[in-house]
C-alpha cells in the first residue's frame, strides 16, 4: 500500500510541477525550475522536521519521496544550466547555479526551523 501511495503522491507532485511551469511565463532564466526546487527544499525541511515526528516515517516518505521527489528536479536544473552556458550565457548559468543552491539551502533550513517550531 505504501508503494501505491508514493506513486499517487508522485503523480500529484509531477502535475503540480507542470502547473507551476505553465503559470510561470517563459523567461530568459528558468524561473519555474527555481521556484519548484526552492519550494521543494523548504517543504522537505518542513516534512522531515515536523511531519516525520508527528505522523511517522511512512507518511513522511509518501510526501518526501513521492510528492516532493516528483515535484522537484535536479536533472532539469542541470540541463537548463548547461543550455544557458552553451548559448553563450556563462554568467547567467553561474548566477543560476549560485541562486538555486543558495536559496535552496536557505529554504531547507527555514522549513526545518518552521517544522521544529511547530512541535510541542
Amino acid at each position: 500500500m505504501r508503494l501505491v501511495l508514493i506513486g499517487v503522491a508522485g503523480a500529484a507532485g509531477a502535475l503540480c510541477r507542470l502547473g507551476i511551469a505553465n503559470l510561470v511565463a517563459a523567461r530568459t532564466l528558468p524561473v519555474a525550475t527555481l521556484v519548484v526546487n526552492v519550494g521543494g527544499a523548504f517543504a522537505l525541511g518542513l516534512v522531515l522536521a515536523w511531519v516525520s515526528p508527528r505522523l511517522g516515517p511512512a507518511t513522511a516518505s509518501v510526501v518526501s519521496v513521492g510528492f516532493l521527489g516528483a515535484f522537484t528536479t535536479f536533472s532539469t536544473f542541470a540541463m537548463e544550466t548547461v543550455a544557458l552556458h552553451q548559448s553563450g550565457r556563462a554568467g547567467a548559468a553561474a548566477g543560476y547555479v549560485a541562486v538555486s543552491i543558495g536559496l535552496g539551502l536557505a529554504a531547507a533550513v527555514a522549513g526545518q526551523h518552521l517544522g521544529r517550531s511547530l512541535l510541542p
